[in-house]
């Protein structure tokens, strides 16, 4: 019995780091998103400012 605890424990903190990291990167998924529409809106920003 105490082998099947040890194990369900091990499971849980498995699961809960993954959980944890999955937010995570979910997040810098975002921010990543977040500064290349940026990048993109400057570059068209200089491309028109330069035709000018």
């Amino acid at each position: 019995m105490p082998a099947l605890a040890i194990i369900l424990v091990i499971v849980g903190l498995v699961l809960l780091f993954l959980g944890v990291f999955v937010e995570a990167v979910k997040f810098l998924l975002w921010i990543g998103v977040i500064i290349l529409v940026v990048g993109v809106v400057v570059a068209v920003l200089r491309a028109i400012r330069r035709k000018v």
